[in-house]
């Protein structure tokens, strides 16, 4: 049952106090941007939410995601009083044992993604609603609160593009307009006729309301609901600090909290505390229940999982055919798909070069074209994946460098995303270096608790769409453009965290790791070195993160404890910096050849050579290191 304005106006002021008191106890936070919202959250929560707050996986839940990250302390606080978890828990914000952290993390459990850095909210929003209105084809509802002072950001307006170009009027955004950022007044004020028209520019339904006015914007939510083919912006103009007579409207008290004392008991006369407050006692839950979710359609089921990949069916490649990796992550996706129908795709207007469109041709109603919107590409991803579903995300390398603060969000979120770079390197060619991904093994290595894989050949690509397919957490796959020679059987089996060894003797005298389009540069160093009477080993680092520290270590030392790496990357955190950190600790040598230059346009072959990581470099190399 919904509660009554008069309750609302109450809980709103309950939310208020609740927040003061946990920044006050935590000695941090941000206090003045839980009151703007308050009258919101209140409207959110306890009128228009449907959600069993027992079983969060409930598929026919609604969803709240708080974009304004720094109010968390309100987002706490409602959850308590909506049952989620003792309200006395409340207290222990901020600190290190709690999982109330100073923004929202997938730790605290009602939180399904992580926010904070701002301006992510409403692109994490479009990929649930994306699941709910096209996927799960339930009638639950995404409610986004975003700040003012992120609209700003470029992301805000991609989700904003997309929400509308695919009709999600399952997507709710509540923008707290309260004037004041971080450091000064917000670009439009108060003028909520700016925001207004920019909304309805790009095809949303807008309503204006007062946001101190609950029985406005309880309206609003019940309108937004009815919308038929357009998502809702609910602009709501508030007052930073609602409340708190000294803190209305205010400048230079943004992320402060209040001082114990006079100051914390005054800002609580103001929300109708009672004039003493110990610390530890906190109000119990007002009672309020959210509502309950609908229940699940008939002949619609929850998530659908496949089998294990042992079940898959094989790789179909002769050995010696020459397929580029971009292709065969095209068909692996498609095998992906037909074995587990929780999988989708995903890209950014370039579909027909890294080959998922063989993805949407195979499954149009499990694709969604992002267009050139790399940073919404990430985040809606990311949304996907908390409904449950395995999305694979697909551009050039180069560009999911513009998403990079969504990827490390997905990875504070722990987000069951899939990403694959395809044109890396300077073998990409005559396109020049605007094209040519060079930065992203290191920023994808830097991301915590992420897989990195390289496959060199058209096998090792499709075994790597199964792997990570299979595997719980971020997994980034990388491919080049140019066709290069099957090297695998079609049974041949891979791993995260396994290497190759596909050369090797007992008189070798240097190891040479590689992957991508420099293992078959190492190759074919391979062939001349050994027509010159000279013996090396060589590996396929399939695996760049994690390492296959056992056997890389090992096969090095068999042969006289000096590693060549070639990498198309730079030589800054790529495939050299990986195996460099775990055999300094072994007391293995390891010397890099990687792209050391700026490079320019030219064909493949000549990139290659002229940025040291052709076969003529290593050999030249390799004979330096053995004397």
């Amino acid at each position: 049952m919904r509660a009554k304005i008069t309750d609302l106006r109450e809980l709103a002021q309950r939310l208020r106090r609740n927040s003061v008191r946990m920044t006050t106890e935590a000695g941090s936070g941000h206090p003045t941007s839980c009151l703007s919202a308050a009258d919101l959250v209140a409207a959110v929560f306890f009128h228009a939410l449907r959600y069993d707050v027992r079983h969060i996986p409930n598929p026919t839940n609604d969803r709240f995601i708080l974009s304004k990250g720094h109010a968390a302390p309100l987002l706490y606080a409602a959850w308590a009083e909506a049952g989620a978890f003792p309200a006395e828990k409340l207290m222990t914000l901020r600190r290190v044992e709690s999982e109330l952290e100073g923004h929202p993390t997938p730790r605290f459990p009602w939180a399904e993604v992580a926010t904070g850095s701002l301006g992510q909210g409403l692109s994490i929003g479009v990929g649930m609603a994306l699941a709910g209105k096209y996927l799960d084809r339930l009638d639950y509802r995404i409610y986004v609160l975003l700040g003012d002072g992120e609209t700003a950001e470029g992301a805000v307006w991609e989700a904003i593009a997309l929400a509308a170009y695919y009709r999600l009027n399952n997507l709710i955004a509540l923008v707290d307009v309260n004037r004041l950022g971080q450091s000064q007044a917000t670009m439009y004020g108060h003028d909520l006729e700016a925001y207004e028209r920019r909304f309805r520019a790009f095809g949303w339904h807008a309503l204006v309301v007062d946001g101190h006015d609950l029985e406005a914007i309880t309206r609003a939510l019940d309108e937004a609901r009815q919308s038929e083919e357009r998502p809702v912006a609910i602009i709501a103009k508030t007052v930073k600090g609602k409340g708190v007579s000294f803190l209305e409207d205010k400048e230079g008290w943004h992320g402060k909290p209040l001082k114990r004392g006079e100051e914390t008991e005054r800002a609580l006369r103001d929300l109708g505390a009672p004039e003493q407050w110990p610390i530890q006692q906190i109000e119990p839950p007002a009672g309020f229940e959210l509502r309950p979710p609908r229940p699940l359609p008939d002949g619609v089921r929850a998530a659908e999982t496949a089998g294990s990949i042992e079940s898959w069916p094989l790789p179909a490649y002769s050995i010696g055919d020459q397929v580029a990796t971009r292709e065969a992550y095209g068909t692996g996706l498609v095998r992906a798909g037909r074995m587990n129908p929780r999988i989708v795709a995903l890209d950014g207007d370039t579909k027909n070069s890294t080959f998922s469109e063989k993805f949407q041709q195979a499954y149009p109603h499990r694709f969604f074209e992002k267009f050139i919107a790399e940073q919404n590409m990430v985040g809606a991803a990311i949304g996907l994946a908390a409904r449950g579903y395995i999305p694979f995300a697909s551009t050039f390398a180069c560009f999911l460098t513009r998403a990079f603060d969504q990827i490390r969000m997905a990875g504070i979120s722990r987000a069951n995303i899939k990403l694959c770079g395809s044109h890396a390197g300077v073998s990409i060619g005559e396109d020049g270096p605007s094209q040519m991904g060079l930065e992203d093994l290191a920023m994808m290595r830097a991301i915590p608790g992420s897989v990195v894989l390289y496959p060199s050949d058209a096998v090792s690509t499709e075994r790597a769409v199964e792997l990570a397919a299979a595997h719980q957490g971020i997994v980034y796959i990388r491919t080049t453009r140019p066709k290069t020679p099957v090297l695998y059987p079609n049974d041949e089996p891979f791993a995260i965290g396994r290497c190759k060894i596909l050369r090797r003797d007992a008189r070798d005298r240097l190891t040479i790791v590689a992957a991508g389009i420099t293992l078959h540069e190492a190759l074919r160093a391979y062939e001349e070195l050994k027509n010159q009477g000279v013996l090396v080993r060589v590996i396929d680092l399939f695996s760049v993160k994690p390492l296959d520290r056992e056997t890389l270590c090992r096969a090095a030392r068999e042969a006289g404890g000096t590693i060549l790496t070639v990498e198309d990357h730079y030589p800054e955190g790529g495939l050299g910096d990986a195996v460099a950190a775990i055999a300094a600790e072994e007391g293995l040598r390891v010397v890099k050849l990687a792209v050391n230059d700026l490079p320019r346009s030219g064909k493949p072959e000549e990139l290659l050579d002229r940025y040291g990581i052709s076969a003529r470099r290593i050999v030249q190399r390799a004979r330096e290191l053995i004397g």
